[in-house]
């Protein structure tokens, strides 16, 4: 079972697995950070306000505010925070593009390796055609 589990991470990849993971998880308050500091200061500039998070469906109810001992401290209303959400999708789109820049520029630094050219189907047809001539 031992062999097993190095042969898994052998195999896998898991070592420079572990090492995107960690880099995108450092990655991730860069971003962030792009969002919350430069960013949404434009959307605040353009809009009046620092993000969307005002932008909310009433659900015309309300619920129970608890602490942290469960404890119901008071009644808030019940909304649908689109705002918030939609704040999430624009800090995931720039994350998307960002990283897609990323690999851009990797893979035009480091292009794929040529392949050497193998014979065409038809140079091996004559080959093959020639050996049996030969044979013969």
């Amino acid at each position: 079972m031992i062999q097993e589990f190095k042969d898994f991470i052998n195999k896998g990849n898991v070592f420079e697995t572990a090492v995107g993971l960690i880099m995108a998880l450092a990655f991730a308050p860069v971003v962030q950070g792009l969002v919350d500091n430069i960013i949404m200061p434009i959307v605040a500039r353009i809009f009046g306000k620092p993000d969307f998070s005002d932008i909310r469906i009433s659900l015309g109810g309300s619920y129970d505010i608890t602490d942290e001992n469960g404890v119901v401290v008071g009644q808030g209303p019940a909304y649908i925070e689109i705002g918030t959400w939609i704040t999430t999708v624009i800090a995931f789109v720039i994350l998307a593009f960002v990283i897609f820049l990323l690999v851009k520029a990797y893979n035009r630094a480091n292009p794929p390796a040529e392949e050497e050219a193998g014979p065409t189907e038809v140079e091996l047809l004559t080959e093959i055609r020639d050996g049996l001539r030969a044979r013969a």
